[in-house]
């Protein structure tokens, strides 16, 4: 398997299609394949870091654009106020909702972050998350999918392609060797990230 940009992708679904005539369909498959993998895929080079700042009484944080998935997320002050999450019925029932003060919760409703209680101040706050790669297109001729999980975006492509040919009985195929792409980078992905993690006793008073 060698692609290195948007167009050897296409190429690839092509030939492992043995279709030569799909040119307009194939951009549609990968786009599909790209919105399954941002709803499945959670990877560290898909990490991102912002940081933006609360408007005084206002308990409301704008979502960014690309947002899919919070990591981290807290409130700088000294120390650092890290910030829990709480469904939104629990956040809404929660007495300190009323209240103003340093954020200490939140949760997600829609395009933006709800905290409790509402900031009496301005604060600045920091977010790690996930974030949803820019699509391919002929203009965005590649992006961490497409470098770290080639052979997960082109199995999922051929997902999306089969029930256009009316071929259902290879979307088994392609689902397995879908499967197995995403278990591996996301085993690869924690070893990665804890293998220089020296293992440590912890004893359990009796």
């Amino acid at each position: 398997m060698s692609f290195a940009t948007y167009s050897d992708l296409q190429t690839s679904i092509a030939n492992y299609l043995a279709r030569s005539d799909l040119t307009s369909q194939i951009p549609d498959f990968i786009t599909f394949a790209e919105n399954r993998l941002r709803r499945e895929l959670r990877i560290r080079q898909m990490l991102k870091s912002v940081t933006t700042a609360t408007v005084s009484g206002d308990n409301t944080v704008e979502l960014p654009s690309d947002f899919l998935q919070v990591r981290d997320f807290v409130v700088m002050t000294n120390p650092i106020q890290p910030l829990s999450y709480s469904s939104p019925s629990a956040l809404s029932n929660d007495p300190r909702a009323s209240e103003v003060g340093v954020p200490m919760s939140y949760t997600i409703l829609a395009s933006e972050f709800q905290v409790s209680p509402a900031p009496d101040g301005v604060y600045t706050v920091k977010l790690l998350y996930f974030a949803a790669p820019a699509y391919l297109s002929s203009s965005n001729t590649s992006n961490v999918f497409l470098t770290k999980a080639p052979d997960a975006l082109l199995y999922a492509s051929l997902i999306e392609a089969e029930p256009y040919l009316m071929n259902d009985a290879r979307i088994n195929t392609w689902g397995t060797m879908y499967d197995r792409a995403i278990s591996s980078l996301t085993k690869s992905d924690e070893e990665g990230q804890y293998s220089g993690v020296p293992l440590a006793m912890k004893l359990t008073p009796r």
